[in-house]
Order: C-alpha cells, then structure tokens, then sequence
C-alpha cells in the first residue's frame, strides 16, 4: 500500500500510463480515494522540467483526459447503483465520513463542487459519485468535468514544471518530493483527527 502512495515510485515503474491509471481511479472509483493525485501531479511536473517522463505538452493531454473520463464513469457508478453505494457499512477502504463530507460540501456548493472539489482530496472521489446518486444533468456534469479537469492537472502539473526549473528544487529534487507528499497528506490527517475528535467528546 506504501508503494502506491509514493508518487516517485508509480512514476518510476508504471511512467506515464500508472499516472494516467492513478489519476482515474482517485477521480472514479471510490476506493481509489487514498490515491495521491496532487502529489502525483506536482512530482509529474518536476520530472518533465528534468527531462524525465515524457514531454509536456503529451502529459497535460493525457492526464486531463485520464481525469475526465474518471469523472464520467464515477457519475456512472452513482447513477446506476444509486443511494445503495453510500449504504454501505464502513471498511478498511469505505468510510461513511467520507461520504458525509462530500455531501456537506455539495451542499455547500452545488453544481460547481464538480470544478471545486478537483481540488480537495478525498471529496473530489466521492463528490463525483455522489452526483450521479442525485440524478445531476450528463451533460451539465461533463461539462464541470471537463474544466475542472483541465483546471486542476494543468495547474498543479504546471506548478512542479516552473519550481522544476529553479535552481534550488532542482538541485534538492528529492527533499521537495518529499515535502510535496507530505503536505498532499495534511488533508488526510485533518480529516482523520476530525473524525476522532466527536468519538473523544462522546467519551
């Protein structure tokens, strides 16, 4: 499991088509919440400013579209199986916490959780389930999809390429990797000390 939360790893041995795997399973399915796509993103843009990977312009084409087409099948997951996916009982990879803070955020937010959420871990895999749950417009959903997509890969991608290039990152690629996963892990904490603190109150 540790392996698939490196980013260096995944690059490393599945290139540029584990990125693309990685990326449609944390924006689709529902056990692919865990997966580290920010990092994933922001290591992508570090490598190709090291002429690494592949070149960019092939990474921000094939990574949106990796994004996007998880999106859709996520929508297709909560359209068809409905409210019974977020039935079940909690397990080590299904948590109902998970679900509760992406409703709360929908909530919050409506139709543009689908561009907003691309940019908070955890809620960006539920969030788009949840909108085929409630019956949100195909086309209106594809849409949101399609610019938050490119929105977030372009950006966070974009974000490593230009640090990339500083002279500082570069010479200390490594220590900023690292620095990256564990900033993208801040949220996960968050999240998991949030959900202790009602049980501790309870007590």
């Amino acid at each position: 499991m540790s392996a698939l939360l490196n980013p260096t790893h995944l690059i490393d041995t599945f290139g540029l088509v584990g990125m693309k795997v990685v990326l449609f399973a944390e924006c689709g399915l529902l056990v692919g919440f865990f997966l580290p796509g920010d990092s994933l993103l922001f290591t992508a843009g570090l490598l190709v400013a090291g002429g690494l990977v592949a070149p960019l312009w092939l990474v921000l084409l094939l990574l949106p579209v990796a994004a996007v087409a998880g999106n859709l099948v996520g929508w297709w997951i909560g359209r068809t199986a409905g409210p019974a996916v977020f039935q079940r009982e909690d397990s080590r990879l299904f948590k109902q916490r998970h679900v509760q803070r992406a409703q709360d955020f929908f909530d919050r937010n409506g139709a543009r959780t689908i561009v907003l959420a691309r940019f908070v871990p955890v809620v960006r895999t539920f969030a788009t389930v949840m909108a085929g749950v409630a019956r949100m417009d195909f086309r209106r959903f594809a849409l949101y999809s399609l610019v938050g997509g490119l929105a977030w890969t372009t950006t966070v991608t974009l974000l490593g390429y230009w640090l990339g290039h500083v002279a500082l990152v570069r010479n200390h690629i490594e220590l900023f990797i690292v620095a990256v996963v564990a900033v993208s892990l801040v949220p996960v904490a968050a999240e998991a000390w949030r959900s202790r603190k009602p049980a501790s109150a309870g007590a």
